[in-house]
């Protein structure tokens, strides 16, 4: 996902931005409102991420700039005013979401996937490939090289968001949060024991290796 971040506070900044880059997205920084408002109009961006208070321009104005001339790139408002009126404000201007500072970046990661997914046409897609593995969401057939792989719900569902992210690294975060639905850290072994049955049945018998561990970022699936 291509995200730009409009944020003045450059500590704040480099820690998301580290952040999102971790999770495979690729993130643009802006450090005022000028830069940002050029940026967004004048590149393509999955989600943007803008702070409300920012020098040279705030962000409520970069925001209802942007819708003003037909951009309808997801936007999410990061801002320490939380009160109702505020957030309120922020919506009306023409933001997506609204979450207030301090937040969890897990909390923010959830929300620019579900922005992403209300703007992104691949959400209707119905069949993911990978290789000689493919899987069906609508008759939820999953085969391999012709061969019938037989999955748990769970499993078909954790298989089904790798090959939507296909050659991008899945922590173990997204994973709990689109596939088990949990914001929260269980203190479970539950997606290494499901990681572990699922390559039992996709790659085993097979001589390329479609899913991957990524060290200390999570897992990938690819050809």
């Amino acid at each position: 996902m291509k995200i730009l971040l409009i944020e003045d506070d450059r500590e704040a900044a480099s820690y998301l931005m580290q952040a999102l880059d971790e999770c495979g997205h690729n993130t643009h920084h802006a450090a005022d409102g000028e830069t940002g408002y050029a940026m967004a109009s004048g590149m393509s961006y999955d989600v943007l991420i803008v702070d409300r208070m920012l020098p040279r321009r705030d962000g409520l104005s970069i925001i209802e700039s942007l819708r003003a001339e037909s951009d309808q790139t997801p936007a999410l408002i990061l801002s320490a005013l939380g009160e109702v009126d505020d957030r309120v404000q922020g919506l009306r201007a023409g933001g997506d979401d609204y979450l207030v500072k301090p937040y969890a970046f897990s909390e923010l990661l959830a929300r620019i996937e579900v922005l992403a997914r209300r703007s992104s046409p691949s959400e209707a897609q119905t069949q993911y490939q990978v290789g000689d593995l493919t899987l069906d969401r609508l008759s939820r057939k999953v085969e391999r090289a012709g061969e019938a792989i037989v999955l748990q719900p769970r499993e078909f569902r954790l298989l089904e968001y790798l090959m939507k992210n296909a050659g991008r690294v899945v922590t173990r975060t997204m994973l709990l949060e689109n596939v088990w639905d949990y914001h929260f850290d269980p203190q479970t072994n539950v997606i290494d024991v499901h990681m572990s049955r699922l390559r039992a049945k996709v790659d085993k018998g097979h001589a390329k290796q479609l899913l991957q561990t990524v060290r200390g970022a999570g897992y990938m699936i690819r050809d």
